[in-house]
Formats: C-alpha cells, structure tokens, sequence
C-alpha cells in the first residue's frame, strides 16, 4: 500500500468511527450500539459493518481481534497486520486481556460481589448451523461494584417507584452474553435487553425516555503491547445517550460511590 494511500482522507460523506488509540500496529475505536463488527448470519440484510467502515476510514486492511456483541457499545480493537492479529489472538486466548464495562441495571445492587455461574452454550439456528458437538456448561466469572443508585418516582410492575443502579463490571471470561446473563442470575438485568431482560422496565424506558438500546458499554480493555510488551489500557466514557440521560436522572440520585454518598 502506497503511502499516499494510507495517509488520504476519507471520503466526507463517509461514515466514520471515534478513533480511542492509534499506532503502527493497533487501533482502537468505539463502536457505537447497534453496528455489528464483520459481516454475519444474523442479519444478512445488514450493510453497515465496523470492520468496513474502519477499513475504509484508514484506506488499509484490519483484523478484528475480539467481537463485542451488535447491542453493546464500547472499546473495538483491531490489529492493522496479521502478524500483530496472531499475537494479539494469543494473547486473548490466554485470558491475558482485561475489559471493564458499565451497565444500568434493574434494582438496587447494595454491594460488590462475584458471579461464579458456568453457563450453557446458546445454540444459534443461524450463526451455529455448522456446529454440531454438543458443549457442556462452561466456566464463567465476573466481578461487579455498584456505582450509583438512582429511584424514579414512577410506578413500574408492583412497584410504586423504578430503581436502576449503574454498575461497574469485570469479565474473567467471554462466554456467549455472559454479562447479560450472570445480570440475569443475580435478579437484576441491564436495561434493554431485549433477549434476558425485563419487558416491562424496557418498555419504560422506550416510552418515558426514548431509550431504546441496551445499556452495557465497554469502557476499558488492558493488555501488553504486541510490540513494546509495555502494558496498555485504553478507556473511553460511554456515549452521549447514555451521558444525557444519566445526567436527566441526577434529581433521582440516591447513591454514588464516586460521591462518597
């Protein structure tokens, strides 16, 4: 690839990511909800895909080294060769790749813990129409700290108000929607989530706040440099829709931790 090449501009009416960190070898953006990283079978009719989009915003090849999944946003990281993707990928695969999240939850989460809870693989018709050995329970960890409560005066369900806490998480492993699930175990799914959560609570939200994503960012991802093998952590602050909304909440406020509340 030419120089001029790498360095020309993307078209202005292309559509472009937010680039969080940059180098000669890796490259990091934040996927917005609702795009998928590569092409897949669960929506064959989709046209919008990170790994295009970055590709042409870059005017060079990426590797995408994990996925997140089409409803989450957060922190993408690509390898720009594939020899930085195979030691990446080892790296991924030794669990040596830290990642936070933040999601609002449903209820009031008083305190940290562990989820320790194997999960079952979900079979897929589509994306595992290949797969046929059947896999048992897999092993699945997670930390997770309430940072704020917030208590809406608003009747939902049996009850007369509607508390949603912010919460702090920390995969150990990367099963298939483990944060959505082990939410699940713990009584308290993140809103929007349309597959494990609570109908009513998303319903809420849709109609009293126009939110109609699921509330799970990934706002950390710390790892060794392929090259330098110096330790690297990239962050990134959720979106503005979920900004905006958290701030609108502030009169709902009961609890935060980084208010020492």
């Amino acid at each position: 690839m030419s120089d001029e090449l790498a360095k020309a501009p993307p078209p202005k009416s292309a559509e472009t990511l937010q680039i969080l960190y940059r180098d000669n070898w890796l490259v990091a953006v934040y996927k917005p909800a609702g795009l998928l990283v590569h092409r897949s079978p669960i929506d064959k009719h989709e046209t919008r895909f990170a790994v295009q989009i970055l590709r042409d915003q870059l005017g060079q090849h990426v590797y995408p080294l994990h996925r997140l999944d089409r409803p989450t946003a957060g922190v993408l990281l690509f390898a720009l060769q594939s020899e930085t993707a195979s030691v990446m990928n080892a790296q991924m695969m030794g669990y040596g790749v830290k990642k936070e999240y933040r999601a609002l939850v449903r209820g009031f989460v008083k305190a940290s813990g562990m989820v320790d809870y194997a999960l079952k693989y979900r079979w897929d018709k589509m994306a595992d129409a290949n797969r046929t050995k059947a896999v048992p329970p897999q092993p699945a960890h997670t930390d997770y700290w309430p940072l704020r409560h917030y208590e809406l005066p608003h009747a939902v369900g049996r009850y007369e108000s509607a508390r949603y806490s912010w919460l702090g998480m920390r995969p150990y492993s990367g099963r298939k929607h483990q944060l959505r699930r082990h939410l699940i175990h713990l009584r308290h799914p993140i809103v929007g989530d349309t597959t494990h959560g609570d109908g009513k609570h998303n319903k809420f939200l849709r109609d009293m706040f126009k939110c109609q994503r699921l509330m799970l960012v990934c706002t950390k991802m710390g790892f060794y440099h392929p090259v330098s093998r110096q330790w690297l952590s990239i962050e990134c602050q959720p979106d503005s829709e979920i900004d905006e909304l958290l701030v609108s909440w502030q009169p709902f406020l009961t609890w935060s931790l980084e208010k020492g509340k």
